[in-house]
């Protein structure tokens, strides 16, 4: 999932199936917040005082808004079901205040509960239809299922609710992906440098979209500037962390990839791509043990019914060379969301497994969409050729 302004987040799992028991007892397996933190100090306060008043709306979402922030901040997952558990008195509730139901939905969607998430929205904008975030959230969940034409028509309500660089880059989001990709990549640049100096997280949302829209068309310099700027300003967050490393193996840097993601690698998406970057260099020992970590994880994910992380998981099986369930993964996948790098795996699974008739779904919507993607028009020729 794309995030949006502030609160829409991506959530990376990082349960595992049997004890981790460290080699020594000198290694260090996670590092708690510092108790003398202000940030976990504030926390602790709020944490008490919502303890004390458990039914207080306005203490409940100022608190799990905090937590939200802080569980993309830290790249830590956690935070999210501190979230939810601050919402706890209204969570069950078909219909609650509209400021727990926005937040309900963005933590159902970043689980891809994306039917859950859309009815909260559409309660949310039924009950308040002048709300920029639930507008802007909603356009975001309809353009990773692929329903531009709705997405487009949530964006174009931005217009009169928020700053001119949130509603353009909703739009420019969007126009990317249906035809129109250079001229929403230079609106979209034209418009951020025209509105200088802007929130951080505001400026890092953009920048990862520029970035990614630059590597799609094949502009690497570019792509690498952006993808710089955004980590210059935020370089914990897990999703711009994750799209960069994707573009640095793209690019063959796989050591580039494994130093930026040294600390990072209890989100599951993250290990990931540290041993496809194992992989591109060569380094069989610490792969396989960044294989067996990964296996645990999934394998934990799947007897808990989780199927948020089925794009990873069909990487997951091509790194372990298993394109035939890789396919069956991004199959399932695709049925769920439709972003490019959806269709990326997609593609790649069924190149790999020497399927070119099991890919037609994507290149069809490739083709409907008039989508714009350099890699993946290679991997439709590898298919072509094939056949």
């Amino acid at each position: 999932m794309k995030k949006t302004l502030l609160i829409l987040l991506m959530l990376g799992a990082a349960a595992h199936a049997a004890p981790y028991i460290p080699a020594q007892g000198t290694q260090v397996i996670e590092t708690l917040p510092r108790r003398g933190d202000p940030v976990q100090q504030e926390l602790r306060r709020l944490r008490a005082q919502l303890n004390a008043q458990p039914n207080d709306v306005a203490l409940a979402t100022g608190l799990a808004r905090r937590y939200i922030a802080l569980g993309r901040s830290e790249t830590d997952p956690r935070y999210l079901g501190y979230a939810q558990a601050a919402l706890a008195p209204w969570w069950r509730l078909p219909a609650p205040p509209p400021a727990v139901r926005l937040l309900r939905a963005t933590l159902l969607q970043s689980t891809h509960q994306f039917a859950a998430a859309l009815a909260d929205l559409r309660g949310v904008l039924a009950a308040e239809p002048k709300n920029a975030q639930a507008w802007l959230t909603l356009a975001t969940v309809l353009t990773v299922q692929g329903d531009y034409a709705n997405a487009t028509s949530s964006c174009a309500r931005l217009s009169s609710l928020a700053t001119e660089l949130i509603t353009v880059t909703c739009i420019a989001q969007v126009g990317a992906l249906t035809g129109r990709a250079q001229p929403s990549e230079n609106l979209l640049a034209l418009t951020l440098e025209r509105n200088g100096v802007t929130a951080p997280e505001l400026q890092v949302w953009v920048l990862t979209l520029l970035a990614e829209m630059a590597q799609r068309r094949d502009a690497a310099t570019v792509a690498e500037q952006r993808f710089q700027q955004a980590l210059a300003l935020s370089p914990n967050d897990s999703y711009l962390l994750g799209a960069y490393a994707d573009f640095l193996l793209e690019q063959k840097r796989p050591s580039r990839v494994t130093a930026l993601l040294a600390d990072q690698t209890r989100i599951d998406a993250l290990l990931l791509r540290r041993a496809l970057a194992l992989q591109q260099q060569g380094q069989t020992t610490a792969l396989a043990a960044d294989i067996a970590e990964l296996a645990a994880r999934f394998d934990a994910a799947m007897l808990r019914g989780d199927t948020v992380h089925q794009r990873e998981q069909a990487r997951f099986e091509l790194l372990r060379r298993n394109p035939a369930g890789a396919l069956i993964l991004a199959r399932k996948n695709w049925a769920v969301q439709k972003e490019p790098a959806d269709m990326r795996i997609y593609l790649d699974a069924a190149l790999q497994a020497g399927d070119r008739a099991a890919a037609q779904p994507v290149i069809d919507w490739i083709a409907k969409n008039k989508m714009e993607d350099a890699t993946a028009s290679r991997l439709i020729r590898q298919l072509d050729k094939r056949t």
